[in-house]
């Protein structure tokens, strides 16, 4: 593969993570078509998972699409859904070489795209883009692989450690910057837990208040094994719902219901949980530089954070105004096998 296959399919990529957390159980692909070194066509799975990328893209290529190289992040599906697989889309619009990020784990697929596409001489090369590719799909191929959703913690801590200045007091910790890429975090997100706890103590609202993007808020749920909603707070005017599970029953639920990213934004037993169940895939935490002092609320409910830690590797770090910003990850291991019969829960074709 040349500089120019790493170029567009750092497009294609780019073009993909503008679906995050609108796809619904499909994942979110982007693609690019090329032809003589022009562009001929783009695409990104659009809102609830369909038309797929491969599909948008081919129709602005039209008849530019023969002879021309796709580019896509996922291996283009194999199955029949409302429509026929992107690959024999693919193959039916005279594309002649397919450039792939990583082959779609989905047990209806993995392999068989790719296989439709080289039965009728296309070209195909993949592992362009793997790494992230695999970083950008985490929350599907985790929901395909393990039976949950990616789980994204999400929590901002004082300098000593605290995410409140009392028990039930509703205190301010990061500052403006740091808030507005929350609110993109929860845009890139199907769906969003607090406990009960965070329920009563601030009202959220848990949407995304940024311009232009209100309509990509998530679902909200509030976990608590006993409690209900109190009727007049925000999430249950939103149509909330509870959750009355143990944190693994919770997750497989919501992977039942398609939802491959998930965000948790506390509180602190909450956060506790999801950390000692193992349950947690990328953290995101917001350092502020004020302390709250001794009657403040620790972070995880008495887990020490630095404790919390050690299973995670830094990724990313950022100054946001007077607050830092860093994600960590947990350390990649070996794919299980899949956990879902075939046809159940998985990728949607068309």
């Amino acid at each position: 593969m040349t500089t120019d296959d790493a170029r567009w399919m750092d497009n294609a990529l780019r073009l993909g993570r503008r679906a995050l957390g609108t796809t619904a159980e499909n994942p979110n692909v982007g693609c690019v078509i090329v032809k003589d070194g022009r562009l001929k066509g783009v695409g990104w799975t659009q809102p609830g998972g369909r038309p797929h990328a491969e599909t948008q893209a081919l129709a602005m290529a039209g008849e530019g699409a023969r002879g021309a190289t796709a580019y896509v992040t996922l291996e283009p599906c194999a199955h029949h859904g409302r429509t026929g697989p992107c690959a024999e889309a693919l193959v039916k619009a005279g594309i002649a070489r397919v450039v792939t990020a990583i082959e779609d784990p989905d047990p209806r697929v993995s392999g068989g795209g790719h296989a439709i596409l080289r039965q009728a001489g296309i070209a195909v090369e993949t592992g362009q883009g793997a790494e992230q590719a695999r970083r950008d799909m985490a929350g599907f191929f985790t929901r395909i692989l393990k039976g949950r959703p990616q789980v994204i913690l999400k929590m901002a801590v004082s300098a000593d450690h605290m995410i409140s200045g009392g028990v039930g007091q509703r205190t301010a910790i990061s500052g403006p910057e740091a808030r507005a890429r929350v609110h993109l975090l929860r845009a890139q997100c199907d769906a969003i837990l607090v406990g009960m706890g965070t329920v009563l103590a601030d009202d959220p609202e848990l949407t995304c208040r940024l311009p232009g993007l209100e309509s990509r808020s998530p679902k909200p749920f509030a976990l608590s094994r006993t409690g209900r909603l109190p009727p007049a707070s925000h999430l249950a005017q939103s149509g909330a719902e509870v959750l009355r599970a143990s944190v693994p029953e919770v997750l497989a639920e919501l992977a039942a219901r398609g939802i491959n990213r998930l965000m948790v934004e506390g509180g602190a037993r909450v956060a506790r949980s999801f950390l000692e169940a193992g349950m947690v895939d990328q953290f995101h935490l917001i350092r502020a530089k004020k302390s709250l002092g001794s009657g403040g609320v620790a972070v995880l409910a008495g887990l020490p954070l630095d404790q919390a830690l050690q299973p995670f590797q830094m990724v990313e770090q950022e100054r946001l105004g007077d607050d830092l910003l860093t994600v960590y990850e947990t350390s990649q291991q070996e794919s299980p096998s899949p956990v879902r019969r075939m046809g159940e829960g998985g990728r949607q074709a068309g």
